[in-house]
């Protein structure tokens, strides 16, 4: 809760929520209409996306996704925590089958990885 921001706008308990939310997407609990520009160049870089190489500091994101106002971050991380362990137990048959935003149809392989590097990322921007 006190590590400090190595990049971009959002207090420790703001990413937490942006954090439960990615999880809700890939288990199917919120839906993302498919972006324009996503329709148009998401396949492109969907292969770049799904790539070993992390993620970049200060990627845009969905704005329903962006974060503001005050959230209480131990209730933010354990719904966190409550989502992974329920995206783990449901495995491959738990991933959503529809559309990524941006990126269009995921396998539920790559909708995991995606949530993992997803996860990965913002740790690293609070240095964890």
């Amino acid at each position: 809760a006190d590590s400090p921001r190595q990049w971009g706008k959002m207090n420790q308990a703001q990413l937490m929520h942006h954090c439960v939310h990615g999880v809700k997407l890939a288990i199917g609990e919120v839906r993302l209409k498919r972006s324009f520009l996503g329709r148009i160049i998401g396949p492109l870089v969907k292969k770049g996306f799904l790539s070993d190489k992390p993620f970049k500091p200060n990627l845009p994101t969905a704005p329903e996704l962006v974060v503001s106002g005050q959230k209480d971050f131990e209730k933010e991380k354990a719904e966190l925590l409550r989502l992974v362990k329920k995206m783990h137990e449901g495995g491959e048959a738990g991933a959503t089958k529809h559309p990524h935003g941006f990126f269009g149809e995921l396998t539920p392989k790559q909708w995991g990885e995606t949530q993992w590097k997803h996860l990965d990322h913002h740790l690293r921007q609070f240095g964890c």
